[in-house]
């Protein structure tokens, strides 16, 4: 059986992902540094085909992958930018209450060191819900922590990124759903290592105002991620963000982390042509 007829043998899926197996690495700028999340990809591709295709798209990174993984990651070139959920806590419980601080404590900690043996720049957390708390509250409270982890994630050249999340349409009561209550907190504790997850998707809907609140915070900010809205789908045309705009004012900023991509590709759209696509955007 030849090349032609082995295709034609395949599904559509199949097929497309054939044929990118033979297809020349992307070419890119590479003036901001872009990494993906899993969701980017079809559901059913199996893990080392997404770091596959993720390097020869041009990207730099993988957001969110576990230690038993990184192996994967290093032998396709690609970075493990962000150390996934767990040891900062979850979205709903997290840091702004104090009897979580031991418990995080300890499994930041150990996350951190596992963090800066491997390469691994960032590790997530979150301020948690408020369950009737006030937002001053917990921003004492995540300062706390904060600033009893700080120490460590400079030593190690980590970064503790808290994540900016909207309690709008996803996470309803997220604490840190504004912009101006993660820079009170991370400006407070005043470390090079706790910065901002800024999610550009999240802040749409939460401020909107996008470029400005980056340019206005970026001190801040130490980690990217994207998503279209509404529905966080393609970056494109098709919703009402300009990341073509947005990538160009955090490159014009010197920005040296990373945008990682986290949007879930519109139904019956081409996972790798909509990420090729997402990366030529912000390729700026």
């Amino acid at each position: 059986m030849n090349r032609r007829q082995f295709l034609s043998s395949l599904g559509g899926a199949a097929v497309a992902f054939a044929q990118t197996r033979t297809a020349a690495p992307v070419q890119r700028k590479g003036r901001l540094k872009q990494a993906v999340t899993r969701g980017v990809f079809s559901r059913n591709m199996p893990f080392e085909d997404m770091c596959r295709e993720a390097a020869r798209l041009g990207c730099k990174g993988f957001d969110l992958i576990g230690p038993a993984d990184w192996p994967m990651l290093k032998k396709y070139g690609l970075v493990p930018t962000m150390y996934p959920i767990g040891p900062g806590g979850t979205i709903a419980d997290a840091l702004n209450r104090k009897e979580n601080h031991d418990r995080i404590e300890k499994s930041l900690r150990a996350a951190i060191n596992e963090a800066a043996a491997n390469g691994v720049p960032n590790i997530i957390t979150f301020s948690g819900n408020r369950r009737g708390m006030a937002d001053a509250e917990g921003a004492e409270n995540c300062v706390a922590f904060l600033n009893r982890a700080k120490a460590q994630a400079e030593d190690k050249a980590v970064t503790i990124c808290i994540e900016l999340l909207n309690s709008k349409v996803n996470h309803k009561d997220y604490m840190f759903d504004h912009m101006g209550w993660g820079v009170d907190v991370v400006s407070r504790v005043n470390s090079p290592r706790v910065k901002i997850l800024y999610d550009i998707y999240h802040a749409q809907i939460m401020d909107g105002d996008i470029v400005r609140n980056i340019r206005d915070n970026f001190k801040w900010i130490g980690h990217f991620h994207t998503g279209g809205n509404p529905g966080r789908h393609d970056i494109d045309e098709s919703q009402e963000l300009n990341y073509r705009f947005v990538a160009q004012a955090i490159v014009d900023l010197g920005f040296t982390g990373y945008l990682a991509h986290e949007y879930t590709p519109e139904e019956g759209h081409d996972p790798l042509a909509v990420l090729d696509k997402a990366l030529g955007i912000c390729d700026v």
